[in-house]
């Protein structure tokens, strides 16, 4: 993005000359300029050290009634370093230097089930993560600029933060802030030790719950943005939790926008009908005429892209991403977050011989149906039997309304998130009250 003059004078601070450089007369026009080029104007190689340098002179001459003006520049700075960074437009031959060529080792941490290849890497002095996606829809040059600049102005302590893109034939390379932690997935299931997991407690689990649905609940609907942003990437496997207070954090935010997976300008809200019959149609000729060319990279180009397990039904049957799919996804994770379960899983059935489908919501259903017996043996059993079965009960079932066949009934994001916040609230309150109490000695000695 270009800047005008105004806004490059608004942006950048100005250094601040001495009182004798400002009342100091100029007899000659050299003497002006030079006088300004050593002073007035800071290095390019190191900004930052000559304001600060200028800042001091400033200080040392005008050390008497100075105090307000130090204390507004010094808050105005913090400010700025606060506000998010204007969007970073990276150069194709930058990603392939700090990727070595994308032969460097891939990085799967932040997203192991994710189809996108991805690396972790410096970027112009930043530890950032690379994604690479395939465009659904091409999207232009300019409007692909304007929706980065949109989406990069989001914040939330919940959300990985977005810096920047790079485009590249049919591929774009989205460049996120590098967090560290692990993925809810490896948290949760750990195959070398399954019976072992670092979310051992409700207080943990209720923290992640609670900051994923105040993230969505940003996404959807606290952005401030005149844009109706999807995220369509909500799984376990994109959350990442972090130490020491077992926060959450969601990966892939902006991707649907940037992707075209949710293109407007192609008819889709205002055609599904149409829309369904072209994902048949291109079924059927890839069935009939090209077989031999449907290899296995080709296939998923050919469909949208999904997890089996979090996409809600009406996406299954159109493709369209929209906020109420969103919710569906954020209602599977919530489910699998408190039963340690997969959300689709297949076992053998010997005595017919085939596989039976698992799905999470179906035993949640069942186990709600039960009461509070069934629910507590639904729950993860390394929780040791040890939370709140009033609380659970009611976030089980919040989940069950977010995964609802009707996408009109499931309930708004922001109602949710308020839930939640209160049934945190109430966990909260019954952890500090189960505590063992400290500050008391035993003593077995006789007296």
């Amino acid at each position: 993005m270009c800047k005008t003059k105004k806004a490059t004078d608004a942006s950048e601070p100005r250094p601040v000359l001495s009182r004798s450089q400002r009342t100091r007369p100029s007899h000659s026009p050299g003497a002006q300029s030079s006088s300004l080029s050593h002073s007035a104007i800071p290095s390019s190689s190191n900004p930052t050290s000559d304001l600060y340098t200028s800042s001091l002179s400033y200080t040392k001459a005008t050390s008497s009634g100075t105090g307000t003006s130090i204390s507004s520049r010094t808050s105005l700075s913090s400010l700025r370093e606060s506000l998010p960074e204007n969007p970073h437009i990276y150069h194709i031959s930058e990603i392939r230097a700090a990727t070595n060529n994308f032969l460097a080792k891939r990085y799967s941490s932040s997203s192991s089930a994710s189809t996108a290849a991805c690396w972790r890497c410096n970027l112009r002095g930043r530890d950032t993560v690379v994604f690479q996606r395939k465009f659904r829809h091409k999207i232009q040059t300019s409007q692909l600029k304007e929706r980065l600049s949109v989406i990069c102005r989001s914040h939330h302590m919940s959300i990985i933060k977005l810096l920047g893109a790079s485009v590249s034939g049919d591929h774009i390379y989205l460049v996120y802030e590098f967090v560290e932690g692990s993925n809810l997935v490896d948290c949760l299931r750990n195959p070398r030790n399954p019976s072992f997991t670092v979310l051992s407690n409700w207080m943990s689990r209720m923290q992640i719950a609670t900051d994923l649905a105040h993230g969505i609940d940003y996404v959807h609907n606290k952005t401030g943005l005149n844009l109706s942003i999807v995220h369509n990437h909500i799984k376990s496997s994109s959350i990442i939790v972090t130490e020491p207070s077992f926060n959450a954090k969601i990966c892939h935010f902006g991707t649907a926008q940037l992707c075209g997976e949710t293109e407007e300008e192609v008819a889709v809200e205002t055609d599904t009908s149409k829309r369904e019959t072209e994902i048949e149609e291109i079924t059927e000729e890839a069935n009939a005429t090209s077989l031999r060319k449907l290899k296995r990279s080709d296939s998923g180009d050919r469909q949208f892209e999904g997890v089996r397990g979090y996409m809600s039904p009406e996406f299954r049957s159109s493709g369209v991403a929209t906020q109420k799919s969103d919710i569906f996804s954020f209602g599977v994770v919530v489910l699998e977050l408190f039963s340690g379960e997969e959300a689709l899983k297949y076992r053998f059935d010997k005595k017919t011989g085939n596989f039976v489908r698992t799905s999470l919501t179906d035993t949640a259903e069942a186990a709600t149906a039960e009461g509070s017996d069934g629910l507590r043996r639904w729950i993860d059993r390394r929780l040791n039997d040890s939370f709140p079965v009033d609380v659970a009960q009611k976030m089980i079932r919040l989940a069950l309304d977010c995964v609802h066949v009707d996408p009109d009934k499931r309930p708004d994001m922001g109602r949710v998130a308020g839930k939640i916040s209160k049934l945190y609230l109430e966990s909260k309150k019954w952890s500090d009250n189960v505590n063992i109490p400290t500050g008391i000695s035993v003593s077995l000695a006789p007296r």
